[in-house]
């Protein structure tokens, strides 16, 4: 496969549809490390069709993912467990990580304003709360490269303003982040908008140029 040296994500030609409906047709990115990468289209498009084929929870019918280093999938729907503490959470998901402590998860936590919640239960949890934790187990393990759908939803402006902060420190640290988002107002943010169209993709700076990875 031919894609950008040093790329962390490379993903080449991929296709999947749902019966006769066809969702992708030949989607191609590339990401390398330390981009912010934008995936934006209409309602419908394929987006969350697409981060879920890049993440690994969905199989292409078609096409190619490679991914290097360790990855992060954040849903669009948090995955909890309703009678599990927040704490009892972070601790299986550490385990699984085989993580040495929970050093990591408190700062999370603490950059999210998350802290006064670790000892309820997921059920107890607002939306937007539940959110934060599936941010957070997503993060725990300190991922090469993060897959966000829709991170964002149900967050208040303050913890919105808190995301970004997270996001920056990644990004100063040489992460790769994919995030899906309708809000037209972040594009500047970005590095590369990736637009989902009649099943492909098509890359663009901020300022409408080609970015300087070809996908």
């Amino acid at each position: 496969m031919t894609a950008a040296a040093g790329a962390v994500l490379a993903a080449r030609d991929v296709h999947k549809a749902y019966g006769r409906r066809r969702v992708l047709t030949g989607a191609s990115l590339t990401a390398r490390p330390g981009q912010l990468v934008a995936v934006v289209g209409e309602n419908g498009a394929g987006k969350s069709t697409l981060l879920k084929i890049l993440a690994g929870t969905l199989a292409a019918d078609r096409g190619e993912v490679r991914v290097s280093g360790r990855l992060g999938y954040c849903p669009q729907d948090p995955v909890l467990t309703e009678n599990l503490t927040v704490d009892q959470h972070l601790r299986y998901f550490a385990a699984a990580y085989r993580l040495p402590s929970l050093k990591r998860a408190g700062e999370l936590a603490g950059m999210l304003g998350f802290g006064q919640y670790r000892q309820q239960a997921a059920a107890a949890l607002s939306g937007g709360t539940r959110q934060k934790l599936n941010l957070i187990l997503a993060l725990l393990h300190d991922p090469d490269l993060l897959l966000l759908d829709e991170p964002y939803q149900g967050f208040d402006w303050e913890t919105y303003l808190r995301f970004w902060d997270v996001v920056d420190d990644l990004r100063a640290r040489g992460k790769t982040i994919v995030i899906i988002t309708h809000l037209v107002f972040e594009a500047a943010r970005f590095d590369v908008l990736a637009d989902l169209a009649d099943g492909t993709i098509t890359c663009r700076t901020p300022s409408g140029e080609a970015p300087g990875v070809s996908n």
